[in-house]
């Protein structure tokens, strides 16, 4: 058994991704910056070096971000043909800011899972 789990109340991995807060209390950052893990939280201890969301949040922000931008763009294209620097001028800035937020909070909700699940890398089994 976990002593994690005597000391702190089950906290939702999907809000405490979401926000950014430690996945055992709910209440520290998990981030230092915009992207970056801090090395432990503040509030509880909990060492974050377990936290490892590799490039999984990634790959689902190339593709909802790439879905949803291109998506727009068409339907504008089609509907209002507007000129060539005005998509630039709207759809670059949009892929960065929306590219950066959903990578924030798709890392923040991957490493609570990893932490509610207690994930680790795979091992063989030997026996």
């Amino acid at each position: 058994m976990d002593d994690d789990k005597a000391l702190f109340p089950p906290v939702d991995p999907f809000s405490a991704g979401a926000r950014g807060c430690c996945p055992r209390c709910g209440q520290g950052k998990l981030f230092d910056g915009m992207l970056k893990v801090k090395p432990g939280c503040a509030n509880c201890g909990l060492d974050y070096s377990f936290a490892d969301s590799g490039d999984g949040p990634v790959v689902f922000v190339l593709l909802i971000v790439g879905f949803v931008v291109v998506g727009a763009a068409l339907w504008l294209e089609v509907n209002f043909s507007p000129p060539l620097w005005l998509h630039f001028l709207l759809w670059i800035p949009a892929v960065i800011v929306f590219g950066l937020g959903l990578t924030r909070v798709l890392k923040g909700l991957l490493i609570a899972l990893q932490y509610r699940n207690n994930a680790r890398p795979g091992e063989i089994d030997r026996g």
